[in-house]
């Protein structure tokens, strides 16, 4: 892989080939040529990958959250956003909490979250 898009979903083979600073350099280097304003370019890419990671290794209600998302209107990049916007959420949950339970039901959270996740309750949440 030579480049990024968020647009367009890469070869799962290709991105699991490439090791995590690889896919860290490729995303940013796409964020950073858009010129768009980030609070943090790390953070951002940072959750592309977890995205990008979850789609390419096959987690379901990600896979099914992004094909859901694009058919409800949402571009891929936006649907990214999206998607890991819950994923956002349930880490700092996660890193907040002192209660083991959390941090074991953290998985089945998150993919029930992703699951409930539409166009409509992100633009409203998100505003976008």
């Amino acid at each position: 892989m030579k480049h990024y898009d968020p647009e367009t979903a890469p070869d799962p083979s290709d991105w699991l080939s490439l090791d995590e600073h690889q896919r860290l350099q490729l995303t940013e280097a796409h964020h950073r040529a858009t010129r768009v304003k980030l609070p943090s370019i790390k953070a951002h890419t940072a959750i592309h990958l977890i995205v990008e990671n979850q789609i390419a290794m096959g987690l379901e209600p990600v896979v099914r959250a992004m094909s859901r998302l694009k058919s409800e209107g949402l571009p891929r990049h936006e649907a990214i956003h999206a998607i890991g916007s819950v994923a956002a959420e349930h880490f700092f949950e996660v890193l907040k909490s002192t209660d083991q339970d959390v941090a074991n039901t953290a998985q089945a959270r998150y993919d029930a979250a992703v699951e409930r996740l539409t166009a409509k309750s992100w633009r409203e949440e998100y505003g976008s």
